[in-house]
């Protein structure tokens, strides 16, 4: 950066500039955090950079997707979006679902527990992320109590998970849910996958990159290879998963392993995992968060006219697996 005023000039060096501008924060940051995460953010905030890996048929348009935001007629295609109290985030969500191309109900639990709404009628159901019930007890688990102890809820989503034509996605919160449910891995019997608390004990939000592994799920498959940008915001995100990594479907892993770019601490530095057969997913990032190009705070500069991001196609894969699979 150079400054001048008249004959006078100043050079002064942003990286500089900035090491001193973080001094203070990451002093503080050192009294805040948990396991020398403090210390890893100031040696790794430099050399974590953003870039993205798109996949190489992406083009960013609405109409290759074969979508459009001014779609105003029903499709047949059915999604839930299932919520509880303190449950955020559920109106992004719907608006994805909706712009791949789904007929999107909103499902409280009061309705499951009542029985108004039995999940007979939707392939696709998405449990969002927040808070549910204030996270009292931890993350997820009075929402878990919530299917497990009320006989018409776990009747719905039994049947649900039953169905040969049924996909789902828990994000964060959500994500929480499932793994609490054991809805990824049922198969695990023992020694089951646990959400635990993020290594710095704080809560954490930010844009991070993801790796999307090669992968045959529903809504990856098409995005395996790519590095795509995403929001993080939760202070239970840890998958601790104590079977080896061959045992899991990690569908997304962290750009970096270490903090802040794995801002959790995940064992195998996963992001989201799948079941094996793909159709399910839990996932602790945000995508209905970061599915438009502007809102995220860093997109590939030459993709500044790119309608969507790569996150909207995998709910548009989505959908058009439920329409080649329904009964």
């Amino acid at each position: 950066l150079t400054l001048r005023r008249a004959d006078r000039q100043l050079a002064l060096d942003i990286d500089a500039l900035r090491e001193d501008w973080y001094g203070t924060s990451a002093e503080m940051d050192a009294f805040q955090s948990f396991h020398g995460c403090a210390e890893q953010r100031a040696q790794n905030y430099k050399s974590q950079p953003l870039h993205f890996r798109l996949p190489a048929s992406f083009d960013g348009s609405f109409a290759t997707l074969g979508v459009s935001p001014d779609r105003r007629t029903p499709s047949g295609v059915r999604a839930a979006i299932i919520r509880e109290k303190g449950t955020n985030g559920e109106r992004e969500m719907a608006y994805i679902l909706h712009l791949a191309g789904f007929d999107v109900k909103d499902v409280t639990m009061t309705d499951l527990v009542s029985g108004r709404e039995t999940l007979d009628e939707v392939n696709f159901i998405v449990f969002c992320g927040g808070f549910s019930n204030s996270d009292v007890l931890g993350s997820a688990k009075g929402w878990a109590g919530a299917f497990l102890f009320n006989p018409k809820a776990k009747a719905a989503l039994d049947r649900f998970y039953a169905r040969p034509d049924t996909l789902s996605l828990g994000v964060c919160n959500g994500c929480q849910l499932m793994v609490e449910l054991g809805l990824v891995n049922p198969e695990h019997t023992d020694r089951r996958a646990r959400m635990l608390h993020n290594d710095s004990h704080k809560f954490e939000s930010g844009f991070v990159g993801v790796d999307v592994a090669p992968n045959d799920t529903v809504l990856f498959s098409s995005l395996s290879g790519s590095r795509l940008g995403i929001w993080v915001a939760h202070g239970e995100g840890k998958f601790s998963l104590p079977r080896p990594a061959a045992d899991y479907n990690i569908v997304l892993s962290y750009a970096y392993d270490q903090y802040p770019a794995n801002p959790n601490g995940s064992d195998y530095n996963a992001a989201g995992i799948a079941s094996a057969d793909g159709r399910h997913v839990a996932m602790m990032p945000h995508l209905e968060r970061a599915f438009l190009p502007w809102q995220t705070p860093f997109y590939p500069a030459d993709r500044r006219a790119d309608d969507c991001t790569p996150w909207l196609e995998a709910f548009v894969n989505a959908r058009r697996w439920v329409e080649s699979h329904r009964a």
